[in-house]
């Protein structure tokens, strides 16, 4: 498992994110204090607070792994 923190702070981005991490098997969670919500759900992720960072765990490894990390890299916080 990986985590990083990524910045989903317009509905675009939510939408364009959803649908890039939609094409792997394997799980994202976003975790915003207690909370835990499957990054796959948009619904979900508008349950968040938005404005800051949000961390994402990525459950991959490997070469799987290295792949969404370039792909999710328009996203990573600063």
């Amino acid at each position: 498992m990986k985590t990083i923190k990524v910045s989903l702070n317009s509905i675009d981005k939510v939408k364009t994110f959803v649908n890039e991490i939609i094409k792997y098997d394997f799980d994202f969670d976003l975790v915003s204090g207690r909370y835990v919500i499957d990054a796959k759900s948009i619904m979900g992720i508008f349950s968040l607070d938005l404005s800051k960072p949000i961390d994402l765990n990525i459950h991959a490894e490997g070469d799987k792994l290295d792949e969404v990390l370039a792909v999710l890299k328009p996203y990573a916080a600063v």
